[in-house]
């Protein structure tokens, strides 16, 4: 079998929705699995085929296997203390902004972690951690897992086009819009962190100065 064939076999078998669903699910406590490029090489070879119940079916997984996966950091992190503590105690300017929304703003919170590489982990668990309601969870989990899953599909309609419904081509372009995102979203909170750490520098700088000020008065 060439390449052409086995990843039109792929995309095209009635197995992929369940292991999509899985996939996703298990990537919310083990961030390994390539579920990104998989559903957005699906998404592309939907989109360049025109197939609208294949769209649609792509969304309901990985809505599914995002709450699924969500729900199964969400429980980790309130039951044990030691299997996700450095993602839920984390440093990270990610982590503290989580910590700092989750009860006031915990569907802001999620949504916006989650696009963040490893928000998905981070918030999920600070949210189990730090004992967010259940109720008040699952309504920020399924509200960021829809956005997400509508990310991945528009980036699928965008790819479908330059892919043509080609399998072969639509897993390649699938891998490489998930390194890309991947590595604007690491540049971006860089940076983010970068500006947070100098204006905290710059009002630490002023504070000093103040201070013989005040001193001599």
């Amino acid at each position: 079998m060439d390449l052409f064939a086995f990843f039109h076999a792929v995309l095209h078998s009635m197995w992929l929705l369940p292991a999509l669903v899985l996939m996703i699910a298990v990537d919310g406590p083990v961030p390994m699995l390539p579920s990104e490029t998989l559903l957005m090489s699906a998404a592309a070879s939907a989109f360049g085929e025109r197939s609208v119940a294949a769209v649609i079916g792509l969304f309901v997984a990985a809505l599914a296997g995002s709450v699924l996966g969500d729900l199964a950091v969400f429980g980790l992190g309130r039951s044990s203390n030691r299997i996700l503590p450095r993602a839920a105690d984390g440093d990270s300017g990610v982590a503290s902004w989580v910590r700092a929304n989750i009860f006031r703003r915990p569907v802001v919170a999620l949504v916006g972690a989650r696009f963040v590489p490893g928000g998905r982990l981070v918030s999920t668990a600070a949210a189990g951690r730090l004992g967010l309601p259940l109720r008040r969870f699952l309504l920020g989990s399924l509200v960021s897992s829809a956005v997400w899953a509508v990310y991945m599909l528009v980036v699928g309609l965008a790819l479908g086009p330059m892919t043509g419904g080609n399998p072969l081509l639509c897993i390649l372009a699938g891998g490489v819009m998930a390194v890309l995102t991947a590595g604007a979203f690491a540049i971006g909170t860089r940076i983010r962190s970068a500006v947070h750490r100098r204006r905290a520098a710059v009002v630490s700088t002023r504070g000093r100065t103040a201070e013989p000020v005040l001193a001599s008065r």
